[in-house]
């Protein structure tokens, strides 16, 4: 299990992007907020429940280890809600990449900076692996990082916890797996990911995991190295 020893080896950390370096669960009120204006104004549900299907299908489709997930996710999501394709993509375009970008700043988590400041400062690479597009985030959140791996992208095309896009990083670097950190806040997604790609691995998790290293903050012990201590 990764302690504080186990930077030695690490030449490599990547970091998950929704609820490991911002706040989801902040971001999600603040866009419901402007959804249920939005809807109002409309006087239509459909884009609440095309965002909805659209979460709940991707999830499954985590699960199912779907290549080329991407016009599956569309395909299925115009089918269920009963609109076209191009509905679908628009939405998503919209209220899950664009609209988000503006609150994002707001939401980053306390100490995520200076850990990333630290990192490079010890000559360490930092990348980003996520099941979404992602470099316009990074950039809306204050954020430089070597290299950025998505689902979306060509030549990966299948979503966490298949760990292709975090192999793809490794190789992209390097470096070996077991050089290699991933930091992210699912369990199930980020930490299966690593398990399955042999690298070393961090849950942001309010509870302690039996088999897997957890952290609460960005000023825990685990990074003292590498960012001052602040409040949380």
């Amino acid at each position: 299990m990764f302690d504080a020893q186990s930077w030695h080896d690490i030449e490599l950390v990547v970091f998950d992007v929704d609820g490991t370096i911002y706040n989801q669960r902040i971001l999600r009120r603040k866009m419901m907020l402007e959804l249920l204006a939005h809807c109002l104004a409309k006087r239509s549900c459909t884009t609440i429940r095309v965002i909805s299907t659209l979460r709940s299908l991707q999830e499954r489709m985590s699960e199912e280890m779907l290549e080329d997930f991407l016009p599956h996710l569309i395909m299925r999501t115009a089918a269920r809600i009963g609109v076209s394709e191009a509905t679908v993509k628009s939405i998503r375009e919209e209220w899950i990449e664009r609209r988000p970008l503006r609150h994002l700043a707001a939401c980053r988590y306390p100490g995520v900076e200076k850990l990333f400041d630290g990192l490079k400062k010890r000559k360490l690479r930092v990348a980003i692996f996520s099941d979404y597009p992602a470099v316009a985030k990074v950039a809306a959140l204050g954020l430089t990082v070597d290299d950025i791996s998505c689902a979306e992208d060509s030549g990966v095309g299948i979503l966490k916890p298949h760990p292709e896009g975090l192999l793809q990083l490794i190789e992209r670097a390097g470096v070996r797996p077991k050089q290699t950190l991933m930091i992210g806040d699912r369990v199930d997604r980020d930490g299966e990911a690593a398990i399955r790609a042999g690298t070393h691995c961090l849950i942001r998790s309010k509870r302690p995991c039996a088999t897997i290293a957890t952290f609460r903050y960005f000023n825990d012990p685990i990074f003292a190295e590498f960012i001052a201590s602040e409040p949380p």
